[in-house]
């Protein structure tokens, strides 16, 4: 069964730009791993230090794996030193 993974993250107005560097870094790992379907990145309007990414998954074992990544885990500890606090996942089904 397809997920869909919504991670949310809240940075500084002044580390927008570096937070988007480091998204671009981690989707294009995203790209080439088993099961990755598709993914979106959003910035809020009224807050532009919120970010939230849609990203499909054809199984959440597909997911945790990738979540599991060690390249992906070394982009996400940048991520979540720069922002200060740790993103958060919720996943649907």
């Amino acid at each position: 069964m397809a997920v869909k993974i919504f991670i949310k993250r809240k940075s500084a107005e002044s580390h927008v730009s570096e937070l988007s560097n480091l998204l671009r870094k981690l989707r294009s790992l995203t790209l080439n791993q088993p099961g990755y379907v598709s993914g979106e990145t959003l910035q809020r309007i009224d807050d532009p230090g919120e970010t939230v990414v849609i990203s499909t998954w054809r199984s959440v074992e597909d997911w945790n794996k990738w979540v599991n990544n060690e390249k992906r885990m070394a982009i996400q500890s940048e991520i979540d030193s720069l922002l200060g606090q740790e993103t958060e996942y919720s996943i649907y089904g």
